[in-house]
Order: structure tokens, then C-alpha cells, then sequence
């Protein structure tokens, strides 16, 4: 049985970082495609980063350059660091595993998010 658990959200000034971790349990990390996702009231479900288990990554162009996304193999939690925030990264983040590859990483450029399992989310207000 997966399960997710996110943290590290809040309510911060723009310029400033933040950085959520989720934890997992019942998986083993190397066989599953990590990622971030979020959603603010109104808009659709957009995934901000990806990570494989061999360490390969993605993100996407609303985020590249200010997030990262890492693993902590060893205890077993995702983060994605969050830096230069602004306040149109307000929204709730989700992490998400998928078993296998994360493919053409599609879901990251408005593709289908073919995801099983998902957290309860973090909230992320940058005012």
C-alpha cells in the first residue's frame, strides 16, 4: 500500500524559497517516476517537475531554472526546492508516483498525468 505525505508549505514573500518534502512508504523508489504537481482554484493541474529512479530529471518551462527536484533515497522523501518564488506559484502541490519511467515526461507540458498514487497536498501562498 503507497502512501504519500507532503509538507514544508506556507505562506511566504515573493523572492523568497520554500522547500516541501513528501514522504513514502509501501514503494521502492527506484522503480517509479516521481513528481510535482499543483493546482490553484480555477485552473487545471499542472506537474512542475519530475524525477526517475536512475536520477533523471525534468521540469517544466514555468519553473526550470528557479525549482528542484531531489530524492533522499535513503529515507525515502521527495523534495522540490523552491527558489525566487512568485505569487503565481500560489497553489496546493501534490507529489505523485507512477510505477515505471516517467516517459516522454508529457505530463510536464499539459499531457496526461497517468498517475496512481498522490498525496493529501501542501498549500504554497507567495504574496
Amino acid at each position: 500500500h503507497v502512501q504519500l505525505v507532503e509538507s514544508g508549505g506556507g505562506s511566504v514573500q515573493a523572492g523568497r524559497s520554500l522547500r516541501l518534502s513528501c514522504t513514502a512508504s509501501g514503494m521502492t523508489w527506484s522503480r517509479y517516476c516521481m513528481a510535482w504537481f499543483r493546482q490553484s482554484p480555477g485552473k487545471e493541474r499542472e506537474g512542475v517537475a519530475g524525477i526517475e529512479g536512475d536520477g533523471a530529471t525534468a521540469y517544466s518551462d514555468s519553473v526550470r531554472g528557479r525549482f528542484t527536484i531531489s530524492l533522499d533515497n535513503a529515507n525515502q522523501v521527495l523534495y522540490l526546492q523552491m527558489n525566487k518564488l512568485k505569487p503565481d506559484d500560489s497553489a496546493m502541490y501534490f507529489c505523485a508516483a507512477s510505477l515505471g519511467f516517467c516517459g516522454n515526461w508529457a505530463f510536464l507540458y499539459g499531457g496526461v498525468a497517468d498517475f496512481r498514487h498522490w498525496g493529501q497536498g501542501t498549500q504554497v501562498t507567495v504574496s
